[in-house]
């Protein structure tokens, strides 16, 4: 049936909404550049430019947004959710146009030809239904002046979607149901209850089953495959018998001995997907906590999946998103937002677990007047922020005392635009879980120019050091170096580098340096294991190298890349990773385990004298806990970005590992998928 003209700009509206092109062929004329003058959009770019641009694109940002535009492990760049950020007077096309050419792609930011952002821009408004025509866009402010994201809304039916404060779902789990408060402090060892293994982030099993003896017996016992092209850098948790798991948008939860699927919940966004990222929920009194990357903290019932409540505690048009496990402890949801190079000004905050209500917020970044304000010096006046938080918590419920990871500040790489120590940025806070007050703290790297994230607050231990028994607390992050506090008198017992270290004390200045690690080096969103019967800590680390450089200017656009300098990360092949492990009482280096690729997989350590972990290459690997000597290897297919967790069903101890979905630094193959091992069944 042929289309008339009113039949035509119904179809064109309708493709628009859902940001895809009526483009025939790859870089093809688009029905926009037909209806232009209906559409009352300018003009501003020719049909070869988009058409190259869109090469570029594939090759240099696909792997990120995705070959549509539609998101993967960065935001989506087409589609009604992009058109609405960019509406001005908020953001501009210039705005726009600036933060692609200084801050991408994400690992060789400004790397790109002139010629070439250029073309990267004209096709990304050709995919968000911008007319073509016969004139290159040059990047001229004349230009960027006519392109108006608002105009487009409004001749494209492009409303904006109501992103509510609050969703109500009715009904609540039983009064009896799961785990409780007890069984959260104290997990029987057939569980695996929080991204850590428990509270103190041991990341170790009581479990001794599998052993040296017969690890090598291990089989597939099942495998789950999540069915979406999502990242998967999930932690999953079980709680008898049931394995919870996430991806961007999807909660799942299957048997954790058959890999049979128990029940789903998929997301809706109501808001702008930020960071398509997320790394697990957390399981209290029937109910199933988490983050979503438009800002929602979620809770379903553990039961069957049903959304009970959701509330917008995160503002993706600031730049804040959630990518973090939550922490629950009694009635109280503990999390905060990620963020810290769109320059947020961060927090960890407190809601109540039967309705997401907030109880309290501190402000990793203290505002006028608060303790810690006056050490960010601002000279010229510019925003500042950062202090993000989005790995996991760790909480010793004795003190009543959470231990948060806090990162880097903002602007990004330009220490000379924020003189001082920025306060907390890069620090171990140490809360009062009830209220939120500041306990103590210890800022590991003060006005930090290296984008040199704290990311780990675990695991929480007991050893004797000098002959006397001491309470401990190791911190890692992207520095690479594991440093161990004692949690009482809050001094440092020693550090020790867990990965290559290259003029690392060097600030970011106008000359170009090589430093290892680079901003994706260190340890990442997985942290240390601890064993009590060896006495060591398992840090997993990454060693990447870059260079740095800091910029002669900055500018804000508020919710994006705040980047005072760039940076060149070295190839990918010359990227490597550690497993070192270490003397818990002293520091003192006992074995290191070379993977191929950087490791950013979980590390589980068990009472059977096991280490379990994942790499890169695709490999599940379980390694003698004394020795590092490796006892199992089995390849997955893609690589291992998530956790690695053990628990036990009906008797029999299995071991889990998340593969696939990765990250846009460090790799996106496979899908999301759950490998299952355990010994072989015996009659």
């Amino acid at each position: 049936m042929a289309l008339g003209w009113s039949g035509w700009s119904i179809l064109r509206r309708v493709a628009l909404v859902l940001g895809v092109s009526l483009g025939i062929g790859a870089g093809g004329t688009s029905c926009a550049a037909a209806d232009s003058a209906a559409l009352g959009l300018p003009v501003v770019f020719s049909v070869d430019q988009a058409k190259r641009g869109r090469q570029i694109f594939t090759a240099s940002c696909a792997d990120c947004h995705g070959t549509d535009l539609e998101g993967v492990v960065g935001p989506a760049l087409a589609g009604p959710a992009f058109v609405r950020r960019w509406e001005p007077p908020e953001r501009s096309a210039d705005d726009l146009f600036y933060v692609l050419r200084t801050s991408m792609p994400k690992l060789a930011m400004g790397s790109l030809a002139p010629d070439d952002y250029l073309a990267v821009f004209a096709y990304l408004l050709q995919r968000n239904g911008w007319p073509a025509g016969s004139r290159p866009f040059d990047g001229s402010d004349t230009l960027l002046r006519r392109i108006r994201f608002d105009a487009l809304s409004a001749n494209t039916g492009l409303t904006r979607l109501a992103a509510p404060d609050v969703i109500r779902g009715g009904g609540s789990p039983p009064a009896d149901a799961g785990p409780s408060q007890a069984e959260l402090m104290s997990p029987d060892s057939a569980d695996w209850l929080y991204h850590t293994g428990d509270f103190s982030g041991a990341r170790y099993s009581r479990l001794g089953q599998l052993g040296p003896a017969n690890v090598a017996q291990l089989g597939v016992a099942c495998v789950a495959q999540v069915g979406s092209p999502e990242t998967f850098q999930t932690g999953p948790v079980v709680y008898r018998g049931v394995m919870y798991l996430t991806t961007v948008r999807q909660t799942v939860a299957i048997d954790a001995a058959t890999c049979r699927p128990r029940w789903r919940h998929t997301w809706q966004p109501k808001d702008y997907e930020l960071w398509p990222m997320n790394r697990g929920v957390a399981l209290a009194r029937g109910y199933v906590i988490r983050g979503t990357a438009d800002g929602y903290l979620l809770g379903l019932d553990a039961r069957d999946g049903t959304l009970r409540w959701a509330r917008h505690v995160a503002r993706p048009d600031l730049g804040e998103t959630i990518t973090m496990p939550p922490l629950v402890y009694d009635d109280l949801v503990l999390i905060g937002p990620a963020g810290s190079e769109n320059n947020i000004r961060g927090w960890i905050g407190a809601f109540r677990l039967s309705d997401g209500e907030p109880v309290w917020r501190f402000n990793t970044v203290p505002g006028p007047g608060e303790p810690g304000a006056e050490t960010w010096g601002n000279p010229r006046g510019l925003p500042q922020g950062g202090g993000a938080v989005w790995s996991p918590l760790a909480l010793d419920p004795a003190k009543g005392e959470l231990y948060v990871a806090v990162t880097n500040p903002a602007p990004d790489l330009a220490g000379h635009l924020r003189p001082g120590a920025n306060l907390y940025t890069n620090a171990l806070v140490a809360l009062d879980v009830r209220t939120g007050q500041l306990r103590w703290y210890d800022q590991l790297l003060p006005g930090d120019t290296h984008d040199w994230d704290l990311t780990q607050v675990s695991p929480l231990f007991r050893e004797t050091v000098d002959g006397r028994e001491r309470s401990l607390i190791a911190t890692a992050g992207k520095a690479g170096v594991l440093t161990v506090l004692d949690r009482d008198t809050h001094e440092r017992v020693y550090q020790v580098p867990i990965t290559t270290r290259m003029n690392a004390e060097r600030h970011v200045g106008r000359t170009p340096t090589r430093v290892c690690p680079g901003i994706h080096g260190g340890v990442e969103w997985n942290g240390p294991a601890y064993d009590p019967n060896t006495h060591l800590l398992y840090v997993p680390a990454v060693d990447w190298c870059g260079t740095y450089q800091a910029g002669r200017t900055v500018r804000h656009v508020p919710g994006t890349q705040y980047m005072g300098g760039g940076y060149l990360s070295d190839s990918a092949d010359q990227a490597r990773g550690w497993l070192t492990a270490v003397d818990a009482p002293s520091g003192t280096v006992r074995w290191r385990y070379r993977s191929q690729k950087p490791m950013v997989a979980a590390v589980t350590a068990t009472a059977g004298g096991l280490v379990f972990t994942g790499e890169l290459t695709g490999d599940f690997l379980a390694l003698d806990a004394m020795t590092g000597r490796e006892l199992y290897r089995f390849y997955t297919g893609s690589g291992i970005v998530g956790g690695v967790v053990t628990y036990a069903v009906n008797g029999q101890q299995y071991v889990a590992a998340a593969s696939g979905g990765g990250s846009y630094n460090f790799g996106r193959d496979g899908s999301p998928t759950v490998f299952v091992f355990g010994l072989p069944h015996r009659p």
